[in-house]
């Protein structure tokens, strides 16, 4: 089975307006090459930026469930869609949001037919944020995230637990591994403990040269 690869872009300057089309392009050729589905995840500014410039699947990097009218700043899953987000990341540890509020979220999103990946800290979120059946959970500790120590070889078997409880309570929910993920050996340890893929974001985005080390990932 080939892995997910999904690169969130942050707020970097290498990975933000122009810079982020000329990611994406980077992305989309590797994807082209290998065959593996690598999909960004952008800004809101960004979004129809880079969806109409590569055809990858993008992501949000956050979305509220707010609805229309009197909501001022936030990003609704109707306006990600509309400039082209298949989907977004939810509850990240830099946009961390109560649960209940990430239920409304991925509910919403649902009912428009988008992916939702939920970012969580540990084994015991991701099973409690499971029952709300998304269509990823991400299991990134936040202490390793941005550095040099992947959660592969950090804490392998808590990947193993975390694809245990949450296939216990949601079955068609697949678990994303992430936080330092920078090498394909971090990729294949993930993936033979039951992950079906990476969320990763600096080992790409401030790389030297991004495409290269997208192929590092998977040839």
């Amino acid at each position: 089975m080939k892995p997910i690869i999904i690169i969130n872009f942050k707020t970097y300057k290498e990975s933000i307006s122009e810079n982020a089309v000329s990611l994406a392009k980077a992305a989309e050729e590797v994807a082209g090459k290998t065959g593996v589905p690598v999909s960004v995840a952008v800004q809101a500014a960004d979004i129809f930026r880079v969806r109409s410039a590569v055809n990858i699947d993008v992501f949000a990097q956050h979305i509220d469930p707010a609805g229309f009218g009197a909501f001022t700043g936030a990003v609704l899953p109707e306006a990600a869609q509309s400039a082209g987000a298949i989907g977004s990341l939810i509850n990240h540890s830099e946009k961390r949001i109560e649960h209940e509020v990430i239920g409304k979220t991925v509910g919403r999103m649902k009912s428009l037919g988008m992916k939702s990946i939920v970012c969580s800290k540990d084994a015991t979120e991701s099973e409690e944020l499971a029952r709300f059946k998304p269509d990823f959970i991400a299991y990134e500790p936040p202490e390793l995230i941005g550095g040099d120590i992947s959660v592969s070889s950090a804490a392998p078997e808590v990947i193993e637990e975390t694809v245990r409880r949450v296939k216990a309570v949601s079955p068609s929910t697949e678990v994303l591994a992430g936080a330092g993920v920078k090498t394909k050996e971090d990729i294949d340890v993930a993936m033979r403990l039951g992950a079906v893929g990476v969320l990763l974001a600096s080992g790409v985005t401030k790389a030297e040269n991004p495409k290269e080390a997208i192929l590092g990932l998977i040839e």
